[in-house]
């Protein structure tokens, strides 16, 4: 393994990590769905759910990644943390995608079929948002905190990270948003929840992830 794969599974969910500031980014997080919830903005709630749950599913993929690859993880965040979750998730950003598909699902215009530089405007949000968080990464990249270790999920070549990284993000979300079915739209986000919860209890008393 990569020395700094082994620096981080050194503190991979370790309680001595823990700050208790994450008491009141966890209580951020509860606010914003409290907010939308008294509002009965449920678009924007499962909106939040999916893009939350689908992280979770990526950092399982992730993790399971080194497990085969017994390198490296395709990505990992190291550094200072209250609690790391994943090889490439602490518990910091985990709060952040909890309600990040709250927050860009509300850039939406409520026309869906209203086009914004000849583009519609899911797919124009879509790609913007996706080139956005790019950009955030690779500047934690450049930071050290933010670790690519293969040459074809790396600076310059991000369209992988783009592609596979962030617009399935916001398509979930948007595909939540503008889907008819209120039925369907919970048991989308119900499934993709119960199969991380399941692949969490299947594989975390493993030691695979």
């Amino acid at each position: 393994m990569s020395q700094m794969t082994l620096d981080t599974l050194s503190h991979l969910r370790d309680p001595l990590l823990f700050k208790w500031h994450v008491i009141s980014l966890f209580a951020f997080v509860v606010y914003i769905y409290a907010v939308e919830i008294e509002r009965k903005n449920w678009d924007l709630v499962l909106a939040g759910l999916v893009v939350w749950g689908m992280d979770t599913f990526l950092e399982i993929i992730n993790a399971l990644f080194l497990y085969f690859s017994k390198f490296s993880a395709v990505w990992m965040e190291i550094g200072p943390t209250s609690y790391q979750i994943f090889i490439g998730l602490n518990i910091e950003t985990y709060f952040m995608f909890a309600v990040m598909g709250i927050v860009f699902g509300k850039m939406l215009p409520k026309d869906k079929n209203r086009k914004i530089l000849g583009l519609p405007n899911r797919w124009f949000f879509i790609v913007i948002n996706s080139l956005f968080c790019v950009f955030i990464e690779v500047l934690l990249n450049h930071m050290g905190v933010l670790v690519w270790n293969y040459h074809w999920w790396n600076f310059p070549n991000v369209w992988l990270i783009i592609l596979f990284g962030y617009a399935p993000y916001f398509l979930g979300a948007y595909y939540i948003i503008d889907l008819p079915s209120m039925k369907n739209k919970i048991c989308l986000v119900s499934a993709l929840w119960f199969i991380d919860l399941i692949a969490l209890a299947v594989l975390l008393p493993l030691g695979v992830i």
